[in-house]
């Protein structure tokens, strides 16, 4: 049997924006691995073994996928919203990079899918409609110090800012850094998303001029969008409308 790999998208949450190209490839696979809540997204089947793991072993849960490739075996690795923005598909080639030649000869293919970002803007209007940039606020892999200087310069070059994993029980303090940070820079009222859990029954959206926004607004299921300083709210009974105009001026 011919083994391939598939890492695939499964969306902000809503099983009708998952592909219907991750929908099939879920459809043909003998194997699904991935961090804990993801993996609990797909349903059991006869014939489908399940590989759920903790969320900080991703090269481990990479080279399992290759393994398993590699002896015949058609696994897709899930991530939520799309693969390759801060999720699996970068740890993937980075373990066939480092691994035996035998892995640079595996069908692999990537699988898109919606990303967190792009469904909160979408929940609020179109705050990414003109240029912008998004930055992981975790410092698991990286350091403070590149983090707050990326923040910085983005501001700096008055991009719209999304940020992933703004806060968690373990760092609750970088993101009050980073607002920190956008303040002192931007020194203007440009308005902040709070979008959480985007397309699930929880979904909250709430937005805030920048000099009011603060930390416990955001934790971990919370997509965090900060308006370059054309960004515009359109007030109306409905609720506002967030948006970026596509002109520059």
């Amino acid at each position: 049997m011919t083994g391939w790999l598939a890492i695939a998208g499964l969306g902000p949450g809503d099983a009708a924006l998952v592909t219907p190209e991750v929908t099939e490839a879920l459809a043909q696979a003998t194997d699904v691995i991935g961090y804990i809540p993801y993996v609990a997204r797909i349903a059991p089947r006869e014939g489908l073994r399940l590989h759920a793991t903790d969320n900080r072993v991703e090269l481990d849960r990479a080279g399992h996928a290759l393994t398993l490739a590699a002896a015949g075996a058609r696994v897709v690795v899930v991530s939520s919203g799309d693969p390759g923005v801060f999720a699996m598909a970068a740890a993937v080639f980075e373990a066939v990079e480092a691994g035996p030649p035998a892995w640079r000869d595996l069908d692999i293919r990537v699988l898109p899918g919606i990303t967190a970002m792009l469904a909160a803007s979408a929940r609020a209007g179109a705050p990414l409609g003109h240029d912008f940039c998004a930055i992981n606020l975790s410092d698991n892999l990286k350091p403070w110090d590149l983090i707050e200087r990326r923040v910085r310069l983005a501001a700096e070059a008055d991009f719209a800012i999304a940020f992933y994993n703004p806060r968690s029980k373990a760092r609750p303090d970088g993101f009050g850094r980073a607002l920190a940070v956008l303040r002192e820079t931007c020194r203007d009222d440009r308005p902040v998303l709070f979008a959480r859990a985007v397309s699930t029954p929880e979904e909250h959206l709430h937005i805030v001029a920048l000099p009011d926004a603060r930390a416990e607004m955001a934790d971990m299921r919370t997509m965090v969008i900060v308006g370059s300083s054309l960004t515009r709210v359109i007030a109306r009974p409905r609720g506002p409308i967030l948006y970026t105009p596509r002109s520059a001026t």
